[in-house]
């Protein structure tokens, strides 16, 4: 099952959710982008800790990407710690982190706060920042699958 537009695919995977959604004018690379969306479907908690992914091959066949392409994003993702692989069964979504890993949050802050200037420079207000970060935080959701 694959919805098609002009500009960018979303692929549905086992019909149920859709796991990636290309943008074919976007200059990122295929596998960032395949990395990005499974990501935000690990922190919104569409995908739970445990839950198994695709397999390489069986989301290749789904969505006619190259295979490698599709490994890269997945050794991306279990680099990060949001996947692990259990040799010949597939790879699954890592449980929460058990240390604070404190350069990858600093670089985040970094990117926030990045970004939070150039919208303050484009002339958004503070509220509607602040409205759309606590946005983000209500709908992400530990790795565990609950809020503190």
């Amino acid at each position: 099952m694959v919805a098609f537009n002009t500009t960018s695919k979303t692929y549905h995977v086992k019909g149920v959710i859709p796991i990636i959604a290309i943008d074919l004018r976007n200059p990122k690379p295929i596998y960032e982008q395949i990395k990005d969306s499974i990501k935000e479907l690990i922190i919104t908690g569409a995908l739970k800790q445990d839950e198994q992914l695709p397999s390489i091959r069986e989301m290749a066949q789904d969505t006619s990407i190259n295979p490698n392409t599709i490994q890269k994003a997945y050794k991306d993702l279990e680099a990060e710690g949001f996947i692990y692989t259990v040799t010949g069964r597939g790879n699954f979504v890592a449980p929460p982190p058990q240390q604070v890993d404190s350069k990858r949050i600093e670089k985040l802050y970094s990117i926030l706060r990045e970004t939070v200037g150039e919208l303050t420079y484009l002339g958004d207000s503070e509220n509607n920042i602040i409205n759309v970060v606590k946005s983000a935080i209500s709908h992400s959701v530990p790795q565990g699958g609950s809020k503190q």
